[in-house]
């Protein structure tokens, strides 16, 4: 029997903090998530869950930690990239083995409330207008992650980095969306892709990660698709995933060109806007 829902836990050298998210989708206790009634029931689970857990090449004690805290679980499977493939690619290992109706897409730092999966899963069953749905981010401070934000153009992503954003402080208040309310579900044109719940038809529809960005802008471009192809791309608020607040792509300009993974966020950058140069913006 297919499950309802696949989680992917990609893993690159952060061993216990995928055990732990994983751990958590199973309850702690190890035990799989299989409430008879299904999402109408969120304190007893979704109805069906599987955890795929993806080490991408990691060369270090990685894989030995997830295979030995993880593996008697029968509902987690473990997967291993024969090179660090980046993001996109290695949650393409997984997809590829995955069988559930809708993908849980969670990075290993994050970890989310069991009735919130539920909740979100019951939310995807009542409304097929739904292509992705993003859970509200809570740091462990208890502060809220502006996880939903407006299409970007270069002229945002320049002036979010540098000293301009003191200057144009109401540029940054669009982009980021600083005046909606945090408590409030609604249509967003995109949500940060640390905890994603997508519906499987949709990927089979319109691809999936695009393999082109090895890490960051690959969950711009999945949401503006999912617009692209009419499924809306929604913020849900009554589930909440927890968040580390120090993020890879922090910094200035001059931090990102220092740095390897910020090297990363301004290639993809530039993938992202040639792709879609010439691309109107999706309406919704």
């Amino acid at each position: 029997m297919s499950p309802l829902v696949s989680a992917i836990v990609l893993n690159y050298r952060t061993p216990q903090e995928a055990v732990r998210c994983t751990e958590v989708l199973l309850c702690v206790d190890g035990l799989a998530v299989l409430g008879p009634e299904g999402p109408s029931c969120p304190e007893r689970g979704v109805g069906g869950l599987e955890v795929l857990v993806i080490d991408n090449h990691s060369c270090d004690d990685s894989i030995g930690v997830i295979r030995n805290r993880l593996a008697r679980f029968p509902s987690v499977h473990i997967l291993e990239s024969p090179r660090n493939v980046g993001y996109a690619r290695g949650n393409a290992l997984a997809l590829t083995r995955a069988g559930g109706k809708y993908l849980l897409i969670i990075n290993p730092d994050n970890t989310l409330e069991l009735a919130g999966l539920a909740y979100m899963v019951a939310a995807m069953e009542a409304d097929p207008t739904i292509g992705v749905l993003a859970p509200r981010l809570l740091h462990e401070d208890g502060t809220v992650r502006d996880s939903y934000r407006t299409f970007p153009s270069v002229t945002d992503l320049l002036i979010k980095r540098t000293v301009l954003r003191r200057a144009f402080p109401g540029r940054m208040r669009r982009y980021l969306q600083w005046d909606q309310d945090p408590q409030a579900a609604r249509d967003v044109d995109w949500a940060v892709g640390a905890c994603l719940l997508i519906r499987r038809s949709l990927l089979e529809e319109i691809g999936a990660f695009d393999p082109r960005f090895f890490l960051f802008f690959e969950d711009i471009d999945l949401c503006r698709r999912s617009w692209e192809a009419g499924k809306r791309v929604v913020y849900f608020p009554q589930a909440t995933a927890t968040d580390r607040k120090r993020r890879l792509s922090e910094g200035g300009l001059l931090s990102l060109l220092c740095h390897r993974t910020g090297r990363a966020h301004l290639a993809s950058a530039a993938k992202y806007f040639w792709k879609w140069r010439g691309h109107p913006l999706p309406r919704r």
